[in-house]
């Protein structure tokens, strides 16, 4: 402005109760309350998919327009006028998307900052609150110029919406004038647009999709959500199966590749938006992939910084990116979950799914403090002869209701994974079907569009 390494499990902190909490404690306090699948009442969740009901969204949901890029390594120093402006700044501070980022709050205010600036070096970012008079606050940034070096962004909170004090922040370089209220993922997106690249100023919105334990069906979500986005709402998608021994993207597709996601993995710093585009594979019009290798032939070390280029990369050149995430829980996968714009968790309503679930969710909520707690999916409900949670007693001892619960149906998934389709292609009316066009709707705000299909095409199985 002018006047003109690896991380093992105690280093994420996280404590695995044997011991049920008061609320899984809850659920099991009568025998009743596990019911076998057989006299399982799945009414309530037939009419759920049905009907397409949304549970209430969160107020600091994530918007649906594009991703959020991460704030690159800045100073950024903060001068607030009272205790909840620096509340505000410490939440922000706190944020995923700040985690390159470092941030000093002070109090004081425009004053504390001229103050500030006389004796140290200009930072990248300078947020100051000012509740001065328009005279009294403009003669303070004037003053607050002749200190600054060329190139400091500056963003006032102010007290009062007046066009005329904007005009004046404006014309004497001001990058940003915010009023409060202002939230802190408010906050952080305007920071992250005063630092975007202007020659790639949009970044997809990336979905991570992880299960609770191994075998609840999250890759058979994570391809179906996939689809959905694409075929279902109409958006351009790339999945991406980061299950590199054993993944089933390229088997539940029919659509073998011999490029793969590991060959951008072992060579991040090849990937450019060129590389990219030529390693996805096209599975349809809106829709790419990026298959796993599927081979336990080789052993294959990459460190964590690798995944995150690579999912960037995508993220450049596709509006959303679903990512399949193996059942595992080391440093990448972590990073991946924390740093996602969505993260979905699918559970099968028994015991294990609940304990883990609990844990992950109580987990990924704590460092991800400005967005909204993971969502769930509930699937197999109705397995023959196996005891299970109610979905009600699920959601309430989990701390997050379900988005969508999903009927245990072999026939429709059996019958598509052998036949190399999404369950969409096989059933488009079938309740499961129905759940995930749902979800997709939630994820973008889109309705999934009914496309009349022509007597040709219908002839033709298209």
């Amino acid at each position: 402005m002018s006047n003109e390494n690896t991380l093992f499990d105690e280093d994420f902190e996280i404590e695995f109760d044997d011991d049920l909490d008061s609320d899984l404690s809850s659920v099991f306090e009568d025998d009743d309350d596990i019911a076998p699948t057989e006299t399982v009442d799945l009414d309530a969740t037939q009419k759920e998919l049905e009907s397409g009901v949304a549970f209430p969204e969160p107020e600091h949901s994530n918007s649906p327009e594009g991703g959020d890029r991460a704030i690159p390594a800045i100073l950024a120093v903060a001068f607030c006028e009272n205790g909840k402006t620096m509340e505000l700044m410490e939440a922000v501070a706190a944020d995923r998307r700040m985690s390159q980022a470092s941030v000093e709050v002070h109090e004081g205010g425009l004053p504390a900052a001229i103050e500030y600036l006389q004796q140290h070096a200009t930072p990248n970012l300078l947020l100051l609150e000012s509740s001065a008079p328009m005279a009294t606050m403009v003669n303070q940034i004037d003053e607050l110029a002749d200190h600054c070096d060329e190139g400091v962004q500056v963003m006032v909170i102010g007290a009062t919406n007046d066009i005329a004090l904007y005009r004046q922040l404006m014309a004497r370089g001001v990058s940003e004038y915010l009023v409060p209220p202002a939230t802190p993922v408010q906050v952080v997106r305007a920071i992250g647009n005063l630092f975007s690249d202007p020659d790639a100023p949009f970044v997809g919105r990336s979905i991570s999709v992880v299960g609770a334990k191994g075998g609840v069906g999250s890759s058979t979500i994570a391809h179906n959500l996939a689809w959905a986005l694409s075929e279902g709402v109409g958006v351009n998608t790339t999945l991406i199966d980061l299950d590199l021994s054993f993944g089933t993207t390229a088997l539940d597709f029919n659509h073998e590749s011999q490029q793969t996601v590991a060959d951008a993995l072992l060579a991040p710093e090849r990937v450019d938006d060129a590389v990219i585009s030529r390693l996805l594979a096209k599975a349809t019009d809106r829709l790419s992939l990026f298959t796993a290798p599927a081979s336990v032939s080789q052993l294959m070390e990459i460190p964590s910084e690798a995944y995150s280029i690579v999912i960037d990369g995508v993220r450049r050149v596709m509006p959303f990116v679903v990512l399949d995430l193996p059942h595992v829980w080391n440093q990448w996968s972590y990073e991946t979950l924390v740093g996602s714009d969505e993260v979905i968790l699918v559970c099968q309503p028994d015991l294990a799914s609940l304990r883990n679930g609990k844990n992950m969710i109580d987990k990924i909520s704590a460092d991800r403090p400005n967005d909204a707690p993971p969502r769930v999916v509930i699937n197999m409900i109705g397995v023959p002869k196996r005891p299970e949670i109610p979905v009600k007693d699920f959601a309430a001892a989990i701390g997050v209701e379900p988005d969508i619960a999903l009927p245990f149906d072999p026939q429709l998934f059996g019958t598509a994974s052998n036949n190399g389709q999404m369950i969409s292609e096989t059933d488009p009316k079938a309740k499961p079907s129905l759940a995930l066009d749902h979800m997709a709707m939630l994820l973008t705000g889109r309705d999934v569009q009914q496309e009349s299909r022509s007597f040709f095409k219908k002839l033709l199985g298209k």
